[in-house]
């Protein structure tokens, strides 16, 4: 399995962190940015026409979207099902989170982490509106469970982590959500964790 992928990006990150817990073999093929652009070709573009990343492709199989990503690596590879179960209600609380992870987080954390640490223009307050909401919908689950989606990690909490583990580099203050700050590290003490830069 090939993973189009950089070393700085959370989206990213995520499908690395799952390819780890599942001890999935594959080649980290790295995509340089310039000037907020992915810098990529027409070959890229073929596997992933919106020029984004991750993307994954085995054989002839390619997948863009660290969303899709991560179904598609829980539901092939995870034969416990443990990090995207198949029981309806619990499949519908890990959706709902995803949810989270592509509106609020991206909008706020993501955003603030971009505009603050990475240099792109945006509207910072707006992205710290966001963020402060996204962080308050965690901590009402987090504030009283251990995970989000069930009695264990899924992917929920795979697409949620890394641009909230990253918001000091966007300026947006975590402390005041304990159960966020104890979610983060329960998840970082997870067996075959692994980090990146900022985290």
């Amino acid at each position: 399995m090939k993973l189009y992928d950089r070393e700085t990006s959370g989206n990213a990150y995520k499908i690395r962190l799952l390819l780890s817990f599942l001890d999935i073999p594959h080649e980290r093929i790295p995509v340089s940015i310039k000037d907020g652009r992915n810098q990529v070709d027409d070959a890229y573009l073929t596997l992933n026409p919106r020029g984004q990343i991750p993307t994954i492709q085995e054989g002839e199989f390619s997948l863009w979207g660290s969303t899709a990503i991560l179904c598609y690596l829980a539901s092939r590879y995870d034969k416990t099902a443990c990090w995207l179960p198949r029981d309806p209600a619990q499949f519908g609380q890990v959706m709902q989170w995803l949810e989270l992870a592509q509106n609020e987080i991206q909008t706020g954390l993501f955003r603030a982490r971009a505009i603050v640490h990475l240099g792109l223009a945006g509207d910072l307050e707006a992205a710290h509106q966001a963020a402060r909401q996204a962080l308050g919908v965690l901590e009402s689950r987090l504030g009283a469970a251990q995970w989000l989606a069930g009695s264990a990690p899924t992917i929920a909490d795979i697409a949620c982590f890394p641009y909230v583990a990253l918001a000091g580099e966007g300026r947006v203050d975590t402390s005041q959500h304990v159960g966020v700050c104890r979610w983060i590290a329960d998840f970082k003490a997870l067996d075959r964790f692994v980090g990146m830069p900022g985290i």
